[in-house]
């Protein structure tokens, strides 16, 4: 009786050693390093930033920070995914649906509520075009896969067209500034802050903007396997996120001052673009991402999807946990 208790005993040593060995190795190989992708218009990824705030609330949990700047949403995704990134800035809603479809293994870590009017179709104040149905035909310039490219798909839907009936042209923000003011495109879809640039700065028309059609929420994800590891980062970051969403919106001068010189773009204009962002950072819940089923559908069935895809089968983070 004793030799089997003693056989017990040391089994149940044994085990609870390898199950700290492992515990150890997880904390020992977890990343000590957080690498987060931004675009200019990440706002609250811009102003935590700028204040060097992360870099402060991770420090406790020996973490640093590196910083990549990408032009738009999908390259972000894409570097996400080959594991270049840890942690993206908020992308419009039909970025993730294009990273699924790639096979990306992604957690969603928060949700800006939506926002539809910070994206537009525009065109020149003296052009032809004067509405959405008008764009039959026409060179329309805008990044791919952002969430200007299902405002596009919505829009055309609306007016009785197909995205086949317009002449794409796949540019960045910068670029399709440059193409729009030269002639090069009869219309632009873009996101603020470079929609409110151009109203402001350049002589413009809005045809269409998302109110009731593209709701446009912005999602922050992460990958997975960090996701698994750094639970601990992931908190601090959707902590400080829902504190930076309130602070621009209760404090919309001191966030323009502080965002306009790191942006390029004078304060007003910076104000203009924050005040139709709702940057109302919240959990990602299954039951809020009915939008997303319905952005993957439509890009299937212009066969800018390569396979079809269940837009809720995805890894969520719960910040409570």
């Amino acid at each position: 009786m004793t030799h089997t208790l003693s056989l017990t005993r040391r089994g149940a040593l044994a085990t609870l050693a390898s199950v700290a060995g492992g515990v150890a190795f997880a904390q020992n190989n977890a990343p000590s390093t957080v690498r987060i992708g931004y675009q200019k218009s990440s706002t609250l990824i811009v102003v935590l930033k700028t204040q060097g705030t992360l870099e402060r609330q991770l420090a406790p949990l020996g973490v640093k920070i590196g910083w990549h700047e990408f032009t738009s949403g999908l390259p972000l995704l894409e570097a996400l995914n080959l594991d270049n990134l840890d942690f993206s800035a908020d992308v419009a809603d039909t970025v993730p649906v294009f990273a699924q479809a790639a096979g990306a293994r992604l957690t969603f870590v928060a949700q800006e509520a939506p926002s539809p009017s910070a994206q537009a179709i525009v065109v020149r104040a003296d052009s032809p075009i004067r509405s959405v149905a008008d764009l039959k035909g026409r060179k329309v310039g805008f990044a791919k896969a952002a969430g200007v490219h299902y405002l596009l798909i919505a829009a055309l839907d609306k007016a009785g067209l197909t995205f086949r009936d317009i002449e794409p042209a796949y540019l960045t923000p910068a670029d399709g500034r440059a193409a729009f003011e030269r002639g090069a495109i009869d219309a632009w879809v873009v996101w603020d802050p470079f929609l409110s640039a151009a109203q402001r700065q350049s002589s413009v028309r809005v045809l269409a903007d998302g109110t009731g059609i593209a709701s446009y929420q912005r999602y922050y994800l992460a990958g997975t396997p960090f996701a698994q590891s750094r639970p601990d980062v992931l908190r601090v970051l959707f902590s400080e996120l829902q504190k930076a969403g309130a602070w621009v919106k209760q404090k919309p001068k001191e966030a323009a001052a502080l965002l306009a010189p790191v942006w390029g773009l004078d304060a007003a204009t910076v104000e203009q673009a924050n005040a139709r962002r709702s940057y109302e950072v919240r959990p990602v819940l299954t039951g809020g991402l009915g939008e997303q089923q319905r952005i993957a559908d439509a890009f299937f069935a212009e066969k800018l999807l390569p396979r079809k895809i269940n837009a809720l089968d995805v890894a969520l983070f719960t910040p409570g946990a």
